[in-house]
């Protein structure tokens, strides 16, 4: 039996304490669950972590795809993250990621995404646009389809920053963000 603390005092006291089998007479074997890291941050990685680990796959039912996994998406403009330190281009991803999900909070899938299990397994994308121009077509595009986001505009300056869409299955919005690169 592993002992996760041995005892070893020098003294006559340690042979009259009991040992771990009399303290545990039910028990000869504790199981230890082992989690295996993850490899990246990725989408694919996390979900072939959570297949895994998920009591569907261990007993053969069938799981959702990977599209229909509730996301959040958060493009950046590759202008300021060249000019201005990265910590405030941060910032600005997290004011509007923050924002998008209070201001749907009341929404089912916001509230899947941020329920207590799901906490520690969110998906977020963080991508980059050029500039001004392909930040603000895009908020039009998404206005135009009902997407839920937030543009943040940062404030005295009035500079439209980033976009962060509300929480929303994958295969609702994905189509939106292709042509993008992923923010580096």
């Amino acid at each position: 039996m592993l002992s996760l603390l041995s005892l070893r005092l020098p003294s006559p006291i340690a042979s009259t304490l009991p040992s771990a089998a009399n303290l545990l007479p039910g028990l000869t074997r504790i199981p230890i669950l082992r989690v295996p890291p993850r490899a990246s941050m990725s989408a694919a990685a996390s979900s072939a972590t959570d297949a895994a680990l998920s009591p569907a796959a261990a007993v053969g039912e069938p799981r959702k795809e990977a599209e229909d996994v509730v996301v959040q998406y958060v493009v950046l403009r590759r202008d300021l993250a060249d000019s201005w330190p990265l910590g405030s281009v941060v910032a600005q991803g997290c004011h509007a990621a923050v924002a998008a999900v209070w201001a749907h909070r009341d929404h089912p899938d916001t509230a899947t995404y941020c329920a207590p299990e799901n906490l520690d397994s969110m998906h977020k994308v963080t991508l980059e646009v050029k500039g001004e121009t392909q930040l603000k077509n895009l908020a039009e595009k998404l206005e135009a389809a009902g997407v839920r986001h937030k543009l943040w505009i940062e404030q005295p300056e009035n500079i439209p920053t980033c976009i962060a869409t509300a929480p929303c299955p994958k295969s609702q919005v994905a189509s939106f963000f292709r042509k993008l690169k992923l923010c580096k």
